[in-house]
């Protein structure tokens, strides 16, 4: 496939590294001091739609050649009549059918809807340290725009202040931490989720959270994700924590009891050491031996309580696939995350994330041929999450589209934390005093910020006042600028997802269809199934010509 050129003119943006098919940098830095098209948008907001210096120019699109499968190889269809799936309330008359009026609220789940007022989610932010850095502002800003967060794996385990005895949690200071300040704004859209490997099944989080938390927290399984083939990591650069989190039970490499380990470390020829979490489901040999430890674990968490349950899956292959689907549609699971390859993560093997698994186009093709498989057997088909790789509103329609009508929501991993690295950056320029509290990179504001504002956060971000209004003037205080980053990016992406949808004549989402993308070449349309530009409506149109 082709790549996005690193430098766009006609938005002004540029990507300080390569960038890769999201249109983000293939390395995402906290300190980064701009300027992508993410970066930019957490700060301009729908600006970021239209070329800039409107009144000067003009502009063409660069966009004339569609190499290789992939989702920048899908285009959009328009429509030049017509207005389907109207909201409650809205005619089709010209006046009511504005982008404006388009409905991009979404909901998911069996017995119990989880509604979300943009139809996006974070990916899941575990025990990574910058995901507990900037948690606040990830979790305040979900809250607040009304979109799922997820708490990843391994965050009890990796908690010095954590009380874990024999196998029950009683004091996890950190998980409380970012649960209660997701809950501290959350209105009733979106949700906090907290999802679980085998160390975290171990150490009992899901019976800790249901007896604290009660359905207040959704719960998730986890079979892998689209960057890495193995379990979850972490680095660290103390010693001594290395060998606390050997004796918590994680793989740690190299063995920092080791005694040649421990020299090398102190003698500065080994820097970082790395945690590992193992591999699920190794003491099973068959495809039924894994669908019945899938149920049992399932009927466990019912049992404790859980009202909602969710599966996240990786780019393993085909059988794996229809296995997640298959299973988590046979149990009445509420969500199913289905990671490609081509996403992003906070730590994996780098050549295991550039040749390992499924390309995410394929797999979302594919888990759309298997869930209408289920369909067609009477099956009530588990909601979907498609994630790897999507960043911006085109991909959030086309992965739709391409999904539907089973997805639901568009799980973004990078694209979503990169506003609160910004907003931490400004918030800790501007109070120095404050800079290391909040996790901030900048002794002073670089241009790409100041040519916006460089006195306050209500000139700087396009949100501000938006926020302002949902929360109150005096709470504003407590709200990091992150998190107004975070509702800023939201915007944009929602502005831009709703002029999509309007121009393809589609004024809420569950009437977006597969019809409404085609594949700019023949090998994207084998792949995905989606017709060629020239052959979609070439009946009807040839039918006009000769009628």
């Amino acid at each position: 496939m082709t790549r996005p050129d690193k430098i766009n003119d006609a938005i002004g943006s540029v990507n300080r590294g390569n960038p890769c098919e999201s249109g983000l940098c293939t390395l995402c830095r906290a300190d980064c001091a701009g300027r992508c098209e993410t970066w930019l948008s957490s700060l301009k907001g729908r600006k970021m739609l239209y070329p800039r210096d409107f009144g000067s120019i003009t502009s063409g699109s660069a966009n004339t050649t569609h190499v290789g499968v992939s989702y920048n190889s899908l285009r959009i269809e328009g429509y030049n009549y017509g207005a389907h799936g109207l909201p409650k309330g809205i005619s089709n008359s010209a006046d009511d059918c504005i982008f404006p009026n388009v409905d991009i609220t979404t909901e998911f789940g069996q017995s119990v809807k989880t509604k979300c007022r943009i139809p996006i989610m974070t990916g899941a932010l575990g025990s990574t340290f910058i995901a507990a850095k900037y948690w606040d502002s990830f979790a305040i800003g979900a809250a607040l725009v009304g979109f799922p967060i997820v708490i990843g794996e391994n965050v009890v385990g990796i908690d010095k202040k954590a009380v874990i005895e024999k196998g029950k949690i009683k004091v996890a200071p950190e998980l409380d931490r970012r649960i209660q300040n997701y809950l501290k704004y959350y209105d009733g859209y979106g949700a906090i989720i907290v999802q679980m490997n085998v160390e975290d099944t171990r150490n009992g989080v899901a019976q800790y959270v249901i007896e604290k938390y009660g359905d207040k927290v959704m719960i998730e399984l986890k079979w892998g994700q689209g960057a890495k083939d193995i379990g979850g990591e972490i680095q660290v650069t103390d010693l001594d924590y290395a060998i606390f989190l050997k004796k918590r039970g994680y793989v740690v490499d190299p063995d920092p009891t080791r005694p040649e380990v421990q020299s090398a470390f102190k003698a500065g020829a080994i820097k970082a050491i790395a945690r590992h979490s193992r591999l699920g489901y190794t003491n099973l040999s068959s495809e039924s031996e894994v669908e019945k430890d899938f149920m049992d674990a399932v009927k466990q968490l019912r049992k404790l309580g859980y009202k909602r349950i969710s599966l996240k899956t990786g780019s393993y292959g085909m059988e794996a696939l229809a296995m997640s689907i298959k299973y988590a549609t046979d149990a009445k699971l509420d969500l199913l995350t289905i990671d490609g390859s081509g996403g992003g993560t906070g730590m994996s093997p780098w050549n295991m994330m550039e040749t390992w698994g499924v390309p995410s186009i394929l797999l979302h093709a594919k888990a759309y041929e298997y869930a209408s498989i289920l369909k067609k057997k009477g099956k009530k088909v588990v909601d979907m999450a498609l994630a790897g790789g999507l960043a911006r509103e085109d991909h959030i329609f086309k992965a739709l589209a391409l999904g539907a009508p089973f997805t639901k929501l568009i799980c973004m991993g990078r694209s979503v934390m990169i506003p609160g690295f910004l907003g931490a950056n400004i918030e800790g320029a501007l109070n120095p005093e404050r800079k290391t509290e909040l996790c901030g990179h900048w002794d002073k504001l670089p241009s790409a910020v100041t040519e916006i504002g460089s006195n306050s956060p209500e000139e700087i971000f396009a949100g501000y006042y938006d926020v302002q209004k949902k929360v109150g003037k005096n709470e504003m205080k407590n709200i990091p600028y992150g998190a107004v980053a975070v509702w800023t990016l939201a915007d944009k992406l929602a502005a831009g997802l709703q002029q999509f949808m309007a121009g393809a004549r589609k004024f809420s989402l569950p009437a977006i269809a597969r019809e409404d993308i085609f594949s700019a070449n023949r090998e994207t349309e084998k792949e995905t199934g989606i017709p060629f530009i020239t052959d979609v409506a070439d009946a009807k149109a040839k039918k006009i010509l000769k009628g």
